[in-house]
């Protein structure tokens, strides 16, 4: 790998009781509240899946989108440990501490959602599985990527206890580790775009094609790197600390790179199948498809030069526009645009309840954020103090 000078990482060090952590706490504590009644009175107590819709935002929005919000660790390893881009090797651990919670709660989603959730069990015991099985599948490789993301994070543990012969011994098995975390998520993104394939015509043709495997990971690579700019303007403007333009901006242009590619795949598959016409419906399914291309297009005018690269601002709002891009593209094909020619009437639209549960699992990764980062070496080492 190539040599390249950065500062250590450290604790940013400052209190852990403040108005964003206390806001976390009651949110978490809301939701802890109604995942009590669901797990002992069921999912009808505070869902408002049916027969038509067996899931609602608890899987797609915590599971299909979080996982996707989770690929920043995964985009940048493909950079630091694939494409031997040592410079970029800072933005590793944040975004890794990102991925980690992201994929954690993204599995804690799996199970809150299940029925008969006393049987999850059952996914993992030879007598049960079912290989054949993409939702199998991705059980296994999001497990196997939940563990593998906490052994690459552990050294982070390791140095801040003292135990630096255990970490000395781990890095020299880390590599295969490594390696690990950039296929499990190459093998289950692209299957959770299986899933609309199997799901057949329930599915709207915008988003109904045999290439929505490649769609959805190459959308992964992309919101990775997205949320890679969110969250280190977010970080910088939080903690008072200088924002890493210098590696965010050839970050971004690598961000564009891929971009094109998706935005050509996209344009190519819907001319093919001939499948351009539904997107001109009068419809809402219609409009939140304008919505999410126009979503993947803005980064080219937010930060499609270089002197636009360079400024926070920009670079905050394309992050932003990625990550909804991202979001609604799972959104449309998983929920607004699920049901097409069904003809059974059934409608889903989340309860209060729902939401205040994945509103509780956003603000487990936050704390869980704040925690780490202000105890633990995780964001390189900054001179000027944090006050809040």
């Amino acid at each position: 790998m190539s040599s390249h000078q950065h500062a250590a990482p450290a604790p940013v060090g400052g209190s852990l009781l403040n108005a964003v952590t206390v806001v976390c706490g009651v949110l978490i504590a809301i939701m802890a509240t109604i995942l009590l009644v669901r797990f002992i009175f069921g999912l009808a107590s505070v869902t408002n899946v049916n027969d038509g819709y067996s899931w609602g935002i608890w899987v797609v929005m915590d599971v299909m989108v979080g996982s996707a919000l989770a690929c920043g660790g995964f985009s940048v390893a493909l950079l630091v440990y694939i494409f031997n881009k040592g410079e970029y090797h800072p933005l590793v651990r944040p975004a890794l501490l990102a991925s980690l919670f992201g994929y954690t709660l993204a599995g804690t989603g799996i199970f809150v959602d299940l029925g008969r959730w006393w049987n999850f069990w059952h996914i993992f015991w030879p007598g049960y599985a079912n290989p054949n099985s993409v939702m199998f599948e991705v059980a296994v490789c999001v497990t196997a990527y939940i563990l593998v993301m906490w052994i690459e994070f552990s050294p982070v543990f390791l140095e801040q206890l003292g135990m630096r012969d255990v970490k000395k011994k781990l890095n020299k098995w880390l590599f295969l580790f490594i390696a690990l975390g950039a296929l499990l998520p190459m093998m289950h993104q692209s299957s959770l775009g299986t899933m609309l394939v199997v799901m057949g015509a329930q599915v709207n043709p915008l988003w109904q094609t045999p290439a929505v495997p490649l769609i959805y990971l190459l959308t992964a690579i992309i919101i990775g790197y997205g949320v890679v700019l969110f969250e280190s303007c977010v970080a910088a403007a939080s903690y008072r600390r200088s924002i890493e333009v210098q590696l965010l901006n050839p970050l971004s242009r690598i961000l564009l790179g891929t971009l094109a590619i998706y935005l050509v795949v996209r344009v190519v598959d819907l001319t093919v199948r001939g499948a351009w016409s539904n997107a001109f419906e009068f419809s809402g399914v219609a409009l939140s498809f304008w919505v999410e291309n126009l979503a993947f297009v803005a980064p080219f005018l937010l930060i499609g030069t270089d002197v636009a690269r360079r400024n926070p601002a920009r670079l905050f709002l394309a992050g932003i526009a990625i990550m909804l891009g991202g979001i609604l593209l799972r959104l449309n094909g998983f929920l607004i645009g699920y049901g097409h020619h069904t003809g059974t009437g059934w409608s889903y639209f989340p309860s209060l309840t729902e939401i205040m549960v994945t509103v509780g699992f956003f603000a487990i990764e936050v704390l869980g954020y704040i925690i780490i980062t202000r105890r633990f070496p995780v964001l390189p080492r900054e001179a000027a103090p944090a006050t809040i």
